[in-house]
């Protein structure tokens, strides 16, 4: 008897949107978000539902910041998870990830890394947040991180821990 093939788990739909004009400098990043987003889906068997990015700049991100978290700053990523949806629900909505241009290319220059790495990175680490994942603990941020790495080495990406902790020896 032939073993029954296992169904892929159908990615989520991914809406993305593009708020200012300063992403226009990286073509690639809406593929880079993409895939990234297919690849931390794929990493945690996420079937189906919906994420919705918003790539903006500091300005934006700030209020957004200022508003949900009370930290009138800009940032380099927000996440807001959707919370009350069934899991049967196929159509279900994730959440939204906001992404802000200039923080993160700041992030690059003072990092020396490449700008659709981190911003890879960055999609990867709001999707795990938008999957309950957080990194208040320590064991919280272990879990997470290696997640983050896995899922960074499957997109052919460097380690974005791994050259962290390389630049502080």
């Amino acid at each position: 008897m032939r073993p029954v093939p296992k169904r892929r788990a159908s990615p989520p739909q991914i809406d993305i949107q593009t708020q200012s004009p300063l992403w226009e400098a990286q073509p690639l990043a809406t593929q880079t978000v993409r895939a990234a987003i297919t690849a931390a889906a794929s990493a945690l068997s996420t079937a189906g539902g919906e994420v919705s990015i918003v790539l903006t700049d500091d300005s934006a991100i700030r209020l957004l910041n200022r508003d949900w978290r009370g930290i009138d700053s800009p940032t380099n990523v927000l996440s807001f998870p959707t919370s009350g949806n069934k899991p049967s629900e196929e159509a279900r909505l994730l959440g939204d990830i906001v992404i802000a241009y200039e923080t993160l290319e700041r992030e690059c220059e003072n990092e020396a890394c490449i700008f659709l790495h981190h911003l890879a990175h960055l999609a990867v680490h709001g999707f795990l947040h938008l999957a309950g994942y957080d990194h208040q603990t320590d064991s919280q941020a272990e879990e997470m991180e290696g997640l983050e790495s896995k899922i960074m080495k499957h997109l052919n990406m460097p380690d974005p821990y791994l050259s962290r902790d390389l630049g502080d020896a």
